[in-house]
């Protein structure tokens, strides 16, 4: 077995013992191989150990891998922030993008996913910490952002991501992570049906999964630093 193989079964390993502490199933969380900035032998590697999810940043680097491994049935998520002229791009070759943060960018990807292909799984990104440094919205505008998106042609609207501030303390992690699950079930209890809480990353996804994630993005734990 490769590196990455045998990391694979160990963050999936982790994954399990965190859904079981708290009584969830391990199949309600999904592992969301971050791949970006790591060459197309990394994520072929990965999908040889059975990995089918993969996460980027970039754009171009994204529609690279993408390219190069047509056939194979991977799923490709963006994760990264993403600029207004950057939205055509993705909407053409991504399944899922992570890091909805304001109106302008569904709107343009809506409009530029093709009629061939399927609804795109998108998320809304939530600055829960407050940092200036993060992309998202702000919680108090996570509700109106979601209705808005959900009424789109073209998206499907699955849920919230997030990318707290880090933090080494498990209690402190969790806190975060609460937040956005709590959001997750006001936007939902006002009428927007969501399935997906994003969150958790190498460091902290152990209180991502007890605060309830469902897809964890890992990729230091994977493909190394």
């Amino acid at each position: 077995m490769s590196a990455i193989a045998d990391n694979l079964q160990a963050v999936q390993a982790r994954i399990s013992n965190a859904a079981a502490a708290v009584g969830r199933s391990p199949e309600s969380v999904r592992l969301l191989a971050v791949s970006k900035t790591w060459p197309l032998a990394c994520v072929l590697d990965a999908a040889e150990a059975g990995q089918r999810a993969f996460g980027e940043n970039y754009v171009q680097e994204g529609i690279d891998k993408i390219a190069a491994v047509s056939g194979r049935n991977l799923e490709w998520h963006f994760i990264g922030p993403l600029q207004s002229n950057k939205t055509k791009q993705v909407a053409e070759h991504f399944d899922w993008v992570h890091s909805i943060d304001r109106l302008k960018v569904a709107e343009r990807l809506s409009a530029q996913r093709p009629a061939y292909l399927p609804a795109l799984q998108v998320c809304v990104q939530v600055n829960v910490s407050g940092e200036a440094s993060k992309s998202g919205c702000a919680p108090d505008q996570a509700l109106a952002l979601c209705r808005a998106v959900a009424a789109l042609p073209g998206l499907q609207l699955r849920g919230l991501m997030a990318i707290p501030e880090a933090s080494d303390d498990m209690a402190a992690q969790r806190i975060p992570f609460r937040k956005l699950r709590e959001l997750s079930e006001q936007v939902r209890t006002a009428g927007v049906p969501l399935d997906t809480l994003s969150m958790g990353m190498s460091h902290d996804l152990e209180a991502a999964v007890a605060e309830g994630a469902t897809i964890v993005r890992i990729g230091t734990a994977i493909f190394g630093e």
